[in-house]
């Protein structure tokens, strides 16, 4: 499904978005290579009935469609792959620890409150351009954090970056 206007024989919402999701994928790499610097942590939001997630089934059961998870102070094996695309991260639920793999194409927000920055993405389904572009990936390391349903209110909102914003308007 793309919303690139008819006249276009380019796939600029495709690039688009793919150049928006490295952007998520750089500050993971970042994060898992040299950790969380003074008080940025992430809010990240994705598909959990994408393709390739992997995911306790009491998770599964309880977010069957999305699912965000934080990472701040305690999580552990964050893990980025380009070239399977997708990352890794442990995180404990309740007590219970955890590994979840999500796919880059199933991220649907990333937000760094601290820094006041969000993108939002359409997750990208079978058939559909998506982030094998991003170039190879660096070896990590990481720490541990909770998982809520949604990030909290924050009294500074963060600037969320929609691609809505960049398309062509239809009459």
């Amino acid at each position: 499904m793309s919303t690139t206007p008819p006249n276009s024989l380019l796939p600029y919402d495709a690039w688009a978005g793919r150049a928006l999701r490295a952007v998520a994928v750089d500050a993971l790499e970042h994060v898992a290579r040299e950790g969380l610097p003074g008080e940025h942590h992430f809010y990240l939001s994705f598909r959990t009935d994408h393709p390739g997630t992997r995911m306790p089934a009491h998770l599964k059961a309880k977010y069957p469609r999305e699912m965000t998870i934080v990472l701040q102070h305690r999580f552990w094996d964050l893990t980025v792959d380009r070239a399977q695309r997708h990352f890794s991260v442990g995180l404990s639920f309740g007590g219970v620890p955890a590994t979840l793999v999500v796919p880059f194409a199933a991220l649907t927000a990333f937000q760094d409150p601290h820094a006041q920055f969000g993108l939002r993405f359409d997750p990208e389904f079978e058939g559909e351009e998506d982030a094998a572009g991003l170039p190879e990936a660096a070896p990590p390391a990481g720490e541990a954090a909770p998982a809520p349903a949604s990030p909290p209110a924050a009294s500074a909102q963060p600037q969320v970056v929609s691609l809505d914003a960049f398309r062509r308007k239809r009459d």
